[in-house]
């Protein structure tokens, strides 16, 4: 909350202007964790770090950008849609509705700060990094489809289904 990418500051903006706050989409969601608590964590993460692990942090349940919307609004004395507009502008090319912490395969373990998990099988997704920097030297030749048809094969949970900017989906 509060960094330079955070939504919270846009919005305080968009309210100090009048409106209207501008959102993705009325069903996304995304945690919020203070800059101190994030950096505490981080750290104490790495305290952690014997082997290279993986480490998640805990950030609470994720907030509805739209509650979130709705409340800064109140917090500063309007209402929503009366004094000031939520308008849904759709998300941005590559953009997802939730973030995923972890892939569907993964298992975590408590670590001694039950806010700080370890991921428990990272080592099924080590790769050769050689192997593929050669495979995209070689498709970075190829057209943008090809790129992409590599990058699907080389990254779990790639996507190709959004425009790039030539427009070839």
């Amino acid at each position: 909350m509060g960094s330079a990418g955070s939504v919270i500051p846009i919005f305080q903006k968009q309210i100090e202007n009048g409106g209207p706050l501008t959102i993705t989409n009325k069903k996304m969601v995304r945690y919020f964790m203070t800059i101190p608590e994030a950096a505490s964590l981080v750290i104490e993460a790495g305290s952690m770090a014997e082997d290279g692990e993986v480490y998640i942090l805990r950030m609470g349940e994720p907030v509805r950008i739209l509650d979130l919307a709705f409340n800064l609004i109140k917090l500063s004395g309007l209402e929503p849609y009366k004094d000031i507009d939520i308008i849904e502008v759709g998300p941005r090319p590559g953009e997802k509705m939730f973030e995923e912490l972890q892939l569907p395969d993964e298992t975590m373990t408590n670590t001694r700060n039950p806010d700080i998990m370890v991921c428990n099988n990272v080592d099924q997704h080590v790769i050769d990094v050689d192997d593929v920097l050669n495979q995209l030297t070689v498709s970075l030749k190829q057209s943008n489809s090809e790129i992409k048809q590599t990058l699907k094969s080389l990254v779990p949970g790639y996507k190709i289904d959004f425009c790039d900017r030539t427009g070839e989906t």
